[in-house]
């Protein structure tokens, strides 16, 4: 097997500003959107932004490359509660190089638990990223 699978390390500066993403005290949405460097083998930053809803998230979407995104929604409950639950989206749409899912894939989990969020989803089309999806998605843990 000449390929191995390949961890991405997350950069210093990433981590740090996905520490402080994850304290923010904004109430709006926002976005952390994260790519692999492939020459250093890195996660780094790609792009945020602030009080973006899912479907605008999804044009800011590659369609043919993966994309690691940290998401923090204004969740507004049924029974009038307000909470700001921190999603990680994987977005690997149909049509990526295997080389660049498998690495993707493989620094998935590095980049989860250095950023330590419990509600992680996965995505194959960016057509999928809608604000309907992520509730459903976000109901399994209420």
């Amino acid at each position: 097997m000449s390929e191995s699978l390949v961890v991405c390390d997350v950069a210093e500066d990433l981590v740090e500003k996905l520490r402080k993403f994850r304290f923010r005290k904004e109430t709006n949405n926002a976005a952390i959107i994260m790519k692999i460097d492939k020459d250093k083998q890195l996660v780094v930053l790609d792009e945020e932004h602030e009080g973006i809803s899912p479907d605008e998230l999804k044009d800011e979407l590659p369609e043919r490359q993966p994309r690691f995104i940290v998401y923090s929604y204004k969740c507004q409950h049924d029974d009038g509660r307000v909470s700001y639950p921190l999603c990680f989206i994987f977005s690997s749409p149909v049509g990526c190089k295997p080389e660049q899912q498998m690495m993707y894939a493989g620094s998935k989990n590095k980049l989860v638990q250095t950023a330590e969020l419990t509600k992680v989803f996965e995505i194959r089309n960016t057509e999928d990223l809608t604000e309907e999806w992520l509730r459903e998605k976000l109901g399994f843990f209420h």
